[in-house]
């Protein structure tokens, strides 16, 4: 039986719609020191003639429901941190602070140490302090052992070190760099999928690995001086359609499909969904894409710093769209 997104509750279509609806209404507070704010990976706001302050905010979704189902919220924290400042660095910023807002019905001190301390890894790992937050308890809001977390990160970058995708050209290359797993993204399809297909506790447990941190990458690639990023995109929800995020004055064609962790493989062969839905949900063991004109210095890089990277693709004129093996996603 094929379990696809919209079985699981869940309307992509809904949400892109939502977000169309409601931007003429953000747009409408910005000022002049708002460079871009929605539709990005990350907002921009000019601080000064020479920086700008970037920002990102994120939550974690159901992937907090099987956490909370086997009793493992140790690296739910990590996936918080990691959703936010893996876009932050799609601009080329610099991680500066983090504050969290952990939500439950009856606060559990020990859960709720557990899951500050991921946040506290994940803000070490990210490079970035951790100097506030909010706490809430909210009776009749959620059930008993139910939680809920937020996180805002921000971030610098310099005018003129600033990715944004404008310098890119036809025949650029895309360069992708290995996810640990499904991230945080897609867990209401996950889940059902295990629920429905009656998966072992290891299964699930493996479901659990934390979302990647790529900020020490990111920035080493940013600072070594033969390497030329004209694009990243941090490959999180609606997997592959965040690629011409980028630019959308260009196509991208994706010929080869990410290197799934077994675990991930599982799940997808359970699912018994095609390959472009696959593609459309998850991120198909890829957690960040790079855009270049000098693919094989990047992936000499990305190796030297421990990371998996490989050619996956190139850059033709077009419109926004993403091509797979030639099939418009």
């Amino acid at each position: 039986m094929v379990i696809s997104y919209k079985d699981s509750g869940v309307d992509i279509e809904k949400g892109d719609l939502f977000v169309e609806r409601i931007s003429k209404m953000v747009r409408s507070t910005y000022n002049q020191q708002v460079v871009s704010g929605v539709g990005g990976f990350c907002a921009l706001y000019a601080l000064d003639p020479d920086r700008y302050l970037a920002s990102s905010t994120d939550g974690v979704g159901t992937k907090i429901k099987l956490a909370i189902e086997l009793g493992m919220h140790e690296t739910i924290g990590i996936d918080l941190v990691a959703m936010c400042v893996n876009d932050l660095i799609c601009s080329g910023a610099r991680p500066l602070f983090f504050l969290d807002y952990f939500a439950s019905s009856k606060l559990d001190l020990e859960v709720s140490e557990a899951v500050l301390k991921g946040i506290v890894d994940g803000c070490l790992q990210s490079q970035m302090a951790l100097i506030g937050g909010e706490t809430a308890e909210m009776p009749g809001m959620y059930q008993i052992g139910d939680y809920d977390l937020a996180g805002f990160s921000v971030g610098e970058v310099k005018k003129s070190e600033l990715i944004d995708g404008l310098s890119l050209t036809e025949g650029d290359s895309l360069v992708a760099i290995a996810s640990t797993g499904f991230h945080s993204n897609g867990y209401s399809l996950v889940r059902k999928i295990l629920e429905t297909k009656g998966a072992d506790e290891t299964l699930k447990k493996e479901c659990l690995t934390p979302t990647k941190i790529y900020v020490k990458t990111i920035l080493s690639l940013i600072n070594s001086s033969r390497i030329n990023i004209k694009g990243v995109a941090n490959i999180t929800g609606s997997g592959f359609l965040n690629i011409p995020r980028i630019n959308e004055k260009f196509d991208y064609h994706v010929s080869s499909m990410g290197l799934l962790p077994p675990f991930m493989e599982k799940v997808c062969e359970l699912s018994a969904l095609d390959e472009a839905e696959l593609h459309r949900t998850f991120n198909m063991g890829v957690g960040m894409v790079v855009a270049t004109d000098n693919p094989k210095e990047i992936i000499k890089k990305l190796e030297e710093l421990g990371e998996k990277a490989y050619l996956i693709g190139n850059v033709t004129k077009g419109s926004g769209k993403i091509f797979l093996k030639e099939q418009e996603l």
